[in-house]
């Protein structure tokens, strides 16, 4: 591939590799070695470098089917993982109707190694201790989104990703050890939501509900967080909570809709449907308050 700058203080590697992430599309969010090298026009080996050292770096994963995808890390750079995934777009509606019922600022994070990032927001004019924008990270177990997120992966790979270093710059207020995760993890799994007071910092008290892809897998989490001065628990939990699982269920079965997959949804008795179709498995529904 021929330089397109002839610059002397272009810098022709990193072109590249921003070559690489801009080849992941919302059509191909997953692309093989292959198809990477085809849509950033670089040989294979050049473009197999790339993705081993974005992937070194934590900007690319490999995808559970195989091929690599993008990670939350990406969103240090700019927008591109938002842009490539398309959840904002979907999520967008949902939330502003969320916001609008419940006078309530509401987030989605998905995990970067031990940390939350925030992925898409929409917020009501309010003072909080810590200001929340896109790309804004926190660690994950304090927050009702990082519980969420961190009680859809087995204990064991939970405590793996709990250990490694933040990148947050903040020290929560609780600090819990092996056992009280757990046991945390255990109650939301069980109730299928997540609940943060003041854990995460001073006054920040929110509620969280898991967004989930057409085969029930957990891509992101939703939630409504407010003032713990303003906000009682029994209106975050009582009548905010209700509100936030039905937003989280249109969502993710618009995004199931969008990528062309059946939602997964409990049944009678117990068995699982398919929206719109036939019987399948899937994952249990989210608790419903207490």
């Amino acid at each position: 591939m021929a330089r397109r700058d002839d610059s002397p203080d272009f810098i022709e590697a990193i072109a590249r590799g921003l070559d690489v992430i801009r080849s992941f599309k919302a059509s191909q969010p997953v692309m093989s070695l292959a198809a990477v090298a085809a849509a950033s026009g670089l040989p294979r080996p050049t473009a197999r470098r790339i993705l081993l050292t974005l992937e070194q770096l934590g900007y690319v994963r490999q995808a559970e089917a195989g091929g690599y995808e993008l990670t939350p890390r990406v969103l240090d750079l700019g927008m591109s993982y938002v842009l490539s995934h398309g959840l904002w777009e979907i999520a967008r509606p949902h939330m502003e109707e969320l916001v609008a019922r419940t006078r309530e600022s509401t987030s989605i994070a998905q995990l970067d190694g031990s940390d939350i990032v925030y992925v898409a927001r929409v917020a009501v004019p309010k003072i909080v201790a810590l200001a929340v924008t896109i790309g804004t990270r926190f660690p994950a177990m304090p927050t009702s989104l990082g519980k969420v997120l961190l009680a859809a992966l087995p204990l064991a790979d939970a405590e793996r990703v709990i250990a490694e270093p933040s990148r947050s710059g903040i020290t929560p207020r609780w600090q819990p050890d092996a056992a009280e995760r757990a046991a945390a993890l255990r109650e939301v799994r069980a109730r299928g939501w997540a609940l943060t007071d003041e854990q995460l910092a001073p006054g920040i008290r929110s509620v969280a509900v898991p967004l989930r892809d057409g085969e029930g897998r957990v891509i992101a989490a939703l939630n409504v967080n407010a003032h713990a001065a303003e906000t009682p628990l029994d209106v975050l939990i009582g009548q905010h909570l209700p509100l936030l699982i039905q937003a989280a269920g249109a969502i993710s079965a618009d995004w199931a809709a969008v990528h062309g997959v059946p939602q997964v949804t409990a049944g009678p008795a117990g068995v699982t449907m398919a929206v719109g179709g036939t019987a399948g498995s899937g994952v249990a529904p989210a608790g419903k308050p207490s």
